[in-house]
């Protein structure tokens, strides 16, 4: 299983400064709190971020993470995405599937992660965890998909796939309200 975290985002809702930098009242930054909760579940992960973040690049280096760039002319959700599933062709670890998570919800607990990598691990082909009936991420993907998710392109990212195999989503019950956290505005680090 390999972890994905997508941070190459623009984060423009948050403001001029780099939300993905700032500090979580426990004093981690957003990404390394995300970061750190999938690697913990899943030891073998890529971060995809934009070439000028270079000190979160080392941030995430030091957690473990392999870290690669979205080409500069890369503006697209899929873009990221799909240059972290073209990557993961050098890794054993992709035969078993992919969890796709965001660097900007740092509140997902480790647990709830492995619990997502786990059922695709049992055969399920696209997991998503669920909280108080809400879907929420990381999205867990079997290695089936991975040249649709190698193919995506525009914003809509992998919930395009979702929506192609209604068929094969497996929804997973938590009780994480982390799963629906993100963080977009300077507010909502507020919690």
């Amino acid at each position: 299983m390999v972890g994905i975290l997508l941070s190459a985002g623009f984060s423009r809702r948050f403001g001029a400064s780099d939300k993905l930098l700032q500090l979580l009242p426990d004093g981690r930054p957003i990404a390394l709190a995300s970061a750190e909760h999938l690697i913990e579940a899943i030891p073998n992960c890529i971060a995809v971020l934009r070439a000028e973040n270079k000190v979160l690049a080392k941030l995430l280096v030091n957690a473990g993470f392999k870290v690669i760039f979205c080409d500069e002319n890369a503006q697209e959700m899929a873009d990221s995405l799909t240059a972290a599933i073209h990557y993961s062709l050098n890794l054993e670890a992709a035969k078993d599937g992919f969890v796709i998570a965001l660097a900007d919800m740092p509140y997902i607990q480790s647990e709830t992660i492995r619990a997502v990598a786990n059922k695709v691990g049992d055969g399920a082909s696209i997991v998503i965890p669920t909280y108080q009936n809400q879907r929420g991420h990381p999205v867990g993907f079997s290695e089936k998909f991975r040249n649709a998710l190698e193919s995506l392109l525009g914003d809509e990212g992998a919930r395009s796939i979702i929506k192609r195999f209604p068929d094969e989503v497996h929804l997973l019950p938590t009780n994480d309200a982390g799963i629906l956290a993100d963080i977009d505005t300077p507010a909502d680090l507020k919690i």
